[in-house]
């Protein structure tokens, strides 16, 4: 879906759950906003084509954080390419993205029998598939601008992850939230509790948006909103002052 000049939102489903990557590009490159599960490379190609990008502009991968379902498929993005795609992301969470240390969310070791046996099947396969590996080419910070595609810059978001982070895209003043916030027909919600495990510095977080001229939002889970952007983000930045 075209969101605006230079910027689409894909759509990835498994199981009849969706999930939303990003596409940024101009007449030189093309961008991904993270990478998906594992094995959805032709989804990530048919989706490029139907945007009227070709893959072989893919020049680069930012990745909002560390999870697997963000990471999922870049080794296959990366060697489809034919090049080496560079990669971008926080500092904190390079070193699980690059495998020395292991996902946080899909470590076995870290639960329980029981706390495994009630995880639904495709929770469960998310933990049995190996961890993608990938250098980490370019370490993100807060603030800092990266000159892609008209520029993007970095809001550091943490909370979701160590090194979780937002993008907001300056010429079209479009926020990709990544998993700070999701969203339900428009509707902005902030952090999803079950899956952050720093509640209170995700919902802290938050509060940068509003330093920021948002006009439409893209969350990995829920898609786009464009209604009332700036007072759904104000309530939700009030909310996180109060607690």
């Amino acid at each position: 879906m075209k969101v605006s000049n230079g910027v689409a939102m894909l759509e990835l489903k498994v199981n009849e759950i969706a999930f939303h990557p990003t596409l940024v590009w101009d007449d030189e490159s093309a961008i991904l906003i993270d990478a998906g599960v594992p094995g959805q490379l032709e989804a990530f190609q048919s989706e490029m084509t139907e945007a009227g990008v070709p893959f072989s502009n893919l020049k680069a991968v930012i990745l909002t954080h560390q999870d697997i379902d963000h990471i999922g498929s870049l080794p296959e993005l990366q060697e489809a390419a034919g090049h080496s795609l560079e990669v971008y992301a926080h500092e904190n969470d390079q070193p699980y993205i690059e495998g020395r240390l292991p996902l946080i969310k899909t470590d076995r070791s870290q639960l329980t029998d029981e706390e495994w046996e009630s995880l639904p099947p495709l929770a469960k396969a998310f933990y049995e598939i190996p961890s993608p590996v990938s250098k980490v080419h370019h370490t993100l910070k807060d603030g800092q601008t990266i000159p892609l595609a008209g520029g993007m810059k970095v809001i550091f978001t943490p909370g979701h992850t160590p090194g979780h982070i937002s993008l907001y895209l300056q010429q079209s003043k479009v926020l990709v939230a990544g998993d700070a916030m999701f969203s339900v027909n428009g509707n902005l919600h902030g952090p999803h509790e079950e899956t952050t495990p720093d509640l209170r510095e995700a919902e802290q977080s938050i509060t940068k948006y509003s330093a920021y001229d948002i006009h439409k939002v893209i969350c990995y889970h829920g898609g786009l909103s464009t209604r009332d952007v700036k007072e759904q983000l104000m309530q939700l930045v009030l909310t996180a002052d109060k607690k």
